[in-house]
């Protein structure tokens, strides 16, 4: 018998976070309107780090970020964000590879 197949949520459970207090490795540009990219963001991104907040703006909490690129594939070439690396030690921790 085949075991079922986890949800997203509880996979993303089970890594953990290490946060850079003050040094995140993503940023929205500032923007008057959301672009369409960024709008995108908020329903893409697998870790739900993008929203849009009371003013229509969209902003990022990085606590939780996977790193997997999709936004810099998505946004950083036309200038919406900018986008690095966490510094050595911080960022996800997979727990299971």
């Amino acid at each position: 018998m085949r075991a079922p197949f986890a949800r997203i949520e509880d996979r993303l459970y089970q890594n953990r976070y290490l946060v850079d207090a003050g040094r995140p490795h993503i940023r929205v540009r500032p923007h008057q309107s959301p672009s369409a990219n960024l709008l995108a963001l908020t329903r893409i991104c697998p870790a739900k780090c993008y929203q849009v907040n009371e003013n229509g703006q969209v902003e990022i909490t990085v606590d939780g970020c996977m790193e997997c690129g999709t936004c810099r594939i998505l946004c950083e070439a036309n200038g919406d964000i900018d986008w690095s690396y966490p510094r050595g030690g911080f960022g996800v921790l997979f727990k299971f590879g």
